[in-house]
């Protein structure tokens, strides 16, 4: 008859295993075994098994740990984590700007007068650079510039650049062109036979997304969030040979959107900071390979069995129910386009990004007089106006931890007014990062459907400024495709104070002054950095008191004076604030207006000495 045997299942740790299995000996096998000194064979198989548990144990406790996005370690489960969630981890993000293009062009006569010699027009093509003097970020502008054309979504500004005789000889043209940070980098990938699923990875530090994939024959691949959408939006330009019944309202709609189903897709992922994964469908290229406008004869074409269209959950993203997860690339070459750089060295001041690469300027007319068509190929020109703004350094571990747990929440809805939040923060880096955002309602009783969204962006100081317009029209397009529809956004622009602090503090005896300030101004420096500091956080001055009362060799904070600092001329925000005024027990309270504290220079607007009793 077998012996039922009293057996543990608490032990953890080296210790615990090796006194357990001393104890599990001497309890039942009395007489078999009785040499427990630490130098004897059996000890030495014990403390073996010991030492295997102990390992076994901890990385149990490693994997189970690992699991749980709270308490993730590992980069690259925690990246694996955030994609479950559903939050896309962003590497870098790009700076964007309105790039203003320049080129002069001849007069020539007519019956009605001197008009330009549009001939002489330059074609400037798609993903043309753009190079700041002062950082060398290069900029690509989105849509190619044709200066032969001018309408109502693209227009040509023209005004006389000189005079001869009291009649125009030379013209100067102006368009403007969206641009973003970075540099593009082509690489290609060869497929063989038919694999289901397969899946390529680019290894580049600062990735800012996939530009665009092509198979030798030219077929595009479209990107998605997942392979099981199928269905993609796509906009083409609003003219009259498009759309002939709306093209008198261009200049409100300048694109048409579209939706199409297509077959050949990819989906991407982020493995660390370094890597960013392409993977592909399922499906055969001898399949049938078509776009598919979905109207109410093809949705839920797929459905098995029987189209039931009454009790059927239908998805934006895949409501005609096909299941090959698209098209897998095979016995083709593809070739792969994306953008590189970003970070918060991208953002440029304006007038700065002017160094046009003139490789990709071409005329379309080639009859042309080539002195002429010199002196006017050497007149184009760029510049910024306005500051680049949207560049960051992207997501660290923390914040992709943080940010996944917000985005989980949302699940893709914008109901309250933290998910619009949330989905201002989370907008793809391409488009720019808001780096500063607050959601209230209007002050003014507007409905409880009214939100205005505030937002703040950095400039190439990691300084908080104005986000550029371009920047907060990515914003408005982007939450427009979760908004609910009763629900009216604004974004706006919110304040920056800009403070500086004086402190006052009494040393403890035999503690140098001179070290024991420059700790105090260090802790300060780290306590008033940027990233840490939200719109709307008021400023406690009891806590800066108990910040310096910590550090070694204070003995009492004298005086803590926080003041104003205003002034574009000095180089801070034009904004004005009643700091005394805005103070109540120890409490300095920011505008009713969204508004954000800043010490803007933390060098030189942190000062402190010693005093004595």
């Amino acid at each position: 008859m077998a012996v039922i045997r009293d057996i543990r299942y608490l032990n953890k740790d080296f210790t615990d295993f090796r006194s357990q299995l001393i104890n599990f000996s001497q309890t039942y096998f009395p007489t078999t075994y009785t040499d427990f000194s630490p130098s004897s064979p059996g000890i030495m198989f014990m403390e073996q098994a010991s030492y295997v548990g102990d390992v076994l144990s901890f990385y149990l406790d490693n994997q189970l740990q690992e699991t749980y996005l709270q308490y993730v370690r590992q980069t690259n489960n925690i990246y694996d984590l955030a994609y479950m969630f559903g939050y896309k981890p962003k590497t870098t993000g790009l700076s964007s700007v309105d790039l203003d293009f320049f080129q002069l062009i001849p007069a020539s006569s007519s019956l009605s007068g001197t008009v330009p010699d549009f001939s002489y027009a330059l074609f400037i093509e798609q993903n043309t650079q753009v190079t700041s003097t002062t950082t060398s970020t290069s900029f690509n502008i989105e849509d190619p510039i044709d200066f032969s054309i001018s309408n109502s979504s693209d227009p040509t500004t023209i005004s006389i650049a000189q005079v001869s005789s009291n009649e125009p000889t030379y013209y100067l043209l102006k368009k403007t062109r969206k641009a973003t940070s970075g540099t593009i980098n082509t690489t290609t990938f060869s497929f063989g036979d038919h694999q289901e699923f397969p899946t390529v990875t680019i290894d580049s530090l600062n990735i800012g997304g996939i530009i665009d994939v092509f198979d030798s024959d030219g077929n595009e691949y479209y990107e998605v969030d997942n392979l099981g959408q199928e269905t993609v939006f796509d906009s083409i330009k609003n003219t009259n040979i498009n759309d002939p019944n709306n093209y008198q309202n261009s200049n409100d709609t300048p694109y048409i959107l579209q939706t199409k189903q297509v077959q050949r897709r990819f989906a991407t992922r982020f493995l660390n900071s370094g890597s960013l994964q392409i993977q592909f469908g399922s499906g055969n290229p001898s399949d049938t390979d078509e776009e598919i406008t979905p109207d109410p004869k093809n949705i839920g074409l797929g459905l098995p069995y029987e189209r039931n269209k009454l009790t059927t959950a239908y998805s934006p993203t895949n409501f005609i129910f096909t299941n090959t997860y698209g098209i897998a690339p095979s016995n083709t070459t593809l070739t792969v386009r994306y953008v590189t750089g970003g970070g918060v060295n991208s953002n440029s001041i304006a007038n700065t990004v002017t160094n046009l690469n003139t490789s990709t300027v071409k005329f379309l007319n080639n009859n042309l007089n080539s002195v002429t068509a010199q002196y006017i190929f050497d007149s184009v020109a760029a510049n910024n106006s306005n500051a680049a703004s949207g560049g960051n350094n992207g997501d660290n571990v923390e914040e992709i931890r943080q940010n996944a747990l917000s985005n989980f929440n949302s699940q893709l809805r914008n109901v309250t007014s933290d998910d619009y939040l949330v989905r201002a923060l989370s907008m793809p880096s391409k488009f720019g990062i808001i780096s500063k955002a607050h959601s209230q309602q209007p002050t003014v009783n507007q409905g409880n459907n009214t939100l205005d969204i505030y937002v703040l962006s950095y400039n190439i100081n990691n300084n908080l400024t104005t986000a550029s317009s371009t920047l907060k029209n990515n914003l408005k397009s982007y939450i427009n495709q979760y908004r609910i529809i009763g629900d009216s956004i604004g974004i706006k622009d919110a304040f920056v104070i800009n403070i500086a602090l004086d402190f006052e503090i009494i040393t403890a005896p035999n503690f140098n002054n001179s070290e024991v300030l420059t700790r105090c101004i260090s802790e300060l420096q780290t306590y008033f950095n940027i990233n840490n500091w939200q719109i709307n956080q008021p400023i406690l001055l009891k806590n800066i008191e108990l910040l310096l009362d910590k550090i070694n060799g204070v003995q009492t904070v004298n005086q803590i004076l926080i003041s104003n600092k205003a002034g574009v001329n000095l180089g801070y925000s034009q904004y004005a604030y009643d700091i005394s005024g805005a103070t109540q027990g120890k409490v300095i309270y920011p505008s009713i207006d969204p508004s954000i504290f800043e010490v803007k220079y933390l060098n030189q607007d942190i000062k402190g000495k010693v005093v004595t009793l």
